[in-house]
Order: C-alpha cells, then structure tokens, then sequence
C-alpha cells in the first residue's frame, strides 16, 4: 500500500469521522443522547461494509447501559485455527483547549501529509488500517489467518466496557494467538515502533470541604483554615513537591535490568530523544540528569500529575472571598509492574487518615488500570517485526516503554496468557494526543499498515 492508496481508499471517511466530537464517556455522562458515538461507529461500520473482502461480517453489538463496539470478523484464507485480534478505539478526549489559528478540534484540516483534528491518530486510524491491511493483503493473495477487528467505544475512559464485550465474544475470538493493538506511540516517524510496556495509572477527584458556603476572606480567613492549604498538605503526603519523587512505596517498582539496558541504547542512538520532542519553554530544566534517566522516568517512574482543579472561578472574576471547597483531580502513572488496585487501596489512607483540621475529605470519580509488560516475543514475530520495518520505512523497528496507559492489555495479558502481543501505532513527536492540535501523520500511517500485512503474513506461516 502507498500513501496514494490510503488517500483513495480511506481519507475521506476519515476526515469524516474527524468532525464527529465522539467523546468518551467519562467526558460526555449525556452520550446516548447526543449519539455522537452512535453516529461515528456507524460511519466505520459502512465503510467497513465496503471493503473488498471475500469472505468477512460486520456487526456492532451493543450492551445494555454499555457504549457499543464494533467487530469485523474476516474468514481465514490460510489453514490453521487460530485468531488474530486487530485492536482500536474510536472514542475521543475533549478538546483540552484553544488551538492553534486555522485548526480546530472538530474542522479537519490537512498540512502537507498532517491532518489535524481530534482523535484521528489516538484512534481512529485503526479501523482503517486494520482493514486495509487485510484487503490488500487479499488483493494481492497473501494468505492470512482468521482475523477479528475489535474496535471499541471507551477506552479513553479506561475501557470499562470491554470486559463485559470480551466476555460476550469469548466463543466468537475463538483460540486467538496474536493480538495487534494500533493504540500505542511512536518515538520517530522514520521506523516501526514497537510498545514493550506501558504504565498503568490511577485517576481520583480528591475534594476538600471546610464551608458550606463560601465567606467574606476579610471575615473568615485567619479562622477557618483555607480548604487549598489542606489541599496542599495531603498532596505533601503523596509527593515530595521539591522533586516531584512519589511518596507511596506500593506506587513504587524495582525497575528490571533489560529495561534499563534498552533505555541506554537508545540513549546512545538518539540523545534526548524524550526532552527534545517537549514544547518546553525557554529556561525549564527537565527533571533526570540524563537522556537514559529521561526515558525511565517516562516508563518506569512512578509520577502525579494534577489534570484538573474545581471549586475556584477564574482569576478575573475572583472576589475576596474564602472558598467552601476545592477540588483536584489527581492522575498518578503506575510502574508496568504495579497492581492498580493495591495502588489504589493503599492511597486511600495517607489522604482521608488524620486530615488537616479535621476537615472533611471526599475521594471519587475512580479510574485506575495496571500497567503491562510485553512477553517474550516469539522467534515468527521477532523475525517478522524486523522485515516489516525494513520493508515499510528501510529501517529496522524500534522497541521502547511508553509512558501512557492502555489498561485493557494488561486485562488481555491475563485473559490470554500464551498470546503473542504487538503493541504499535502512530502517535509521535509532536502528534500530541489529548493535547491540543493533534494530527494524523499520514507517512506513518501507511507504514504502520503495510507493516500489520506483513505480521498477520508470518503469522499465518508460523
């Protein structure tokens, strides 16, 4: 496939679906009846309906109370068995703000081989080249093994609906033996990247209350203790605010030597590879003394992040005015190795336990999911891996952590213990998911494809 091929065959729909603000449901609570959702799983499945596939089924199914998912299951043209599950979302992050002059998160515009919008690189070039893939594998006559493209409707509020899809489709996957999720990063544009682990994570609305109604600071202050104060003081618990080093040792993991020897080397090839591909400003020193403590710190180190903060108006329409309350969402990355819910479990205490003032504590809105390690790739998939990078970008394929968190895997690692994982996608430097202008590399794309042909290829073969 070339990028004139994806160009006919795909970009159209694509740049359809861009304008559809399909939002996960942890974002939009009021999903089903705006049908955003609905509307986009629809235009996948009528596209899929129109591939050029000898033998295949298109069908959404839909869960009572559960976003639907869609599944396209393409009969086998090889002997043998087994399965291949071809993995995406089409579930979106908000906007997250402005962005730049001329994009904008639902108005798809292309710039050169880019096409910005909202949720086209995570995820929603994955229906298409997954599909793709198998057509002109078919076209071509190239055997491939039977094949399910499972694309789902919640991922980005960690995937609590695929459990239960996973469950209802237990008979349907039938033995899969190789699962290719086209959710993941990419550290260049020039090579097929391969995810060796991802970071788990655990997300939770942390509210502090001393007031039932907000009073006059001129009245109040100096007498009931600022609701921001206590904030500030049970963060201290979980984070040491001068270094930024968590402070709950069941967040913290041993991280393994292959791991440490990886980040070295691409160290070595790349430099700051992980500093460079930051919009820093002028003057911000990077936490890590080195390129190689960069990367482990992005994958290995468990780290807080404050993604949200409620209970203040904006400054300019602040008044003197002691607030009843605030509220921060807390966003702590997980080591690949740790539990989510024993992390989970042992934050609870350090932030409800002997609170400043005996003020009162709220903890909700949960979402947590454990990180996940690669195993051991198979010598078929070593080898595949290898031509399927030469082939598609004339290099061979990289293998790094992520930082990000795809929670499902670590589900499906426990689900499918003997099964082969292929973890890749297209997100690289710049390509900023769930940040503002997010694009679609188209290049990437294309090589991303053309490198699923020749995996599904060899695994027909092995």
């Amino acid at each position: 496939m070339n990028l004139a091929d994806f160009e006919r065959d795909a970009l159209e729909t694509i740049t359809t679906f861009a304008t559809i603000p399909c939002l996960s449901p942890g974002f939009d609570t009021e999903w089903v009846q705006h049908g955003h959702i609905d509307r986009a799983i629809e235009l996948l499945s009528d596209w899929a309906l129109a591939r050029n596939i000898a033998d295949f089924d298109v069908e959404i199914h839909r869960l009572e109370d559960r976003t639907p998912i869609l599944v396209v299951t393409v009969a086998a043209t090889a002997a043998g068995d087994g399965t291949a599950v071809l993995y995406g979302h089409l579930d979106k992050q908000p906007p997250l703000g402005n962005w730049s002059d001329g994009l904008g998160p639902y108005e798809p515009v292309r710039r050169d081989d880019r096409l910005f919008a909202r949720g086209v690189g995570d995820d929603g070039y994955s229906t298409f080249s997954a599909l793709l893939a198998i057509e002109a594998m078919e076209a071509n006559h190239i055997p491939h093994s039977r094949c399910v493209v499972l694309i789902e409707a919640s991922e980005e509020s960690g995937s609590p609906d695929l459990e239960a899809y996973l469950d209802y489709l237990k008979n349907h996957l039938g033995k899969v033996e190789l699962m290719i999720c086209l959710d993941s990063g990419a550290l260049t544009y020039d090579r097929l990247w391969v995810t060796t682990s991802l970071r788990g994570v655990v997300n939770v609305d942390l509210e502090v209350e001393v007031l039932s109604q907000g009073q006059h600071s001129g009245s109040a202050s100096g007498v009931v203790p600022s609701s921001f104060r206590i904030l500030r003081e049970l963060l201290d618990r979980v984070e040491d605010s001068t270094t930024g080093e968590v402070l709950v040792p069941e967040f913290v993991a041993t991280i393994p030597d292959a791991d440490v020897r990886a980040a070295s080397a691409l160290a070595e090839e790349f430099g700051d590879i992980i500093g460079r591909e930051l919009p820093t400003l002028e003057g911000v020193e990077l936490m890590g003394a080195s390129a190689e403590e960069r990367i482990l710190r992005r994958t290995w180190y468990p780290t807080l992040s404050i993604i949200g903060l409620g209970g203040a108006p904006s400054p300019e329409i602040a008044g003197n005015v002691l607030r009843p309350s605030t509220t921060a969402k807390l966003s702590f990355r997980l080591p690949p190795s740790i539990d989510a819910e024993t992390a989970r479990d042992a934050l609870i205490p350090i932030l409800t336990t002997d609170v400043p003032s005996s003020a009162r504590v709220t903890l909700s809105n949960w979402e947590f999911g454990s990180g996940w390690s690669s195993p051991t790739l198979a010598p078929w998939l070593v080898d595949a891996l290898d031509v399927a990078s030469e082939d598609a970008f004339g290099r061979a394929p990289g293998f790094t952590g992520e930082g990000g968190s795809i929670p499902f895997l670590a589900s499906l690692g426990k689900r499918y213990p003997d099964v082969q994982f292929v973890a890749t996608g297209v997100m690289g430097p710049h390509s900023n998911a769930h940040a503002i202008d997010e694009f679609l590399d188209l290049p990437m794309t294309v090589g991303v494809t053309n490198s699923v042909i020749t995996v599904l290829s060899a695994y027909a073969k092995s």
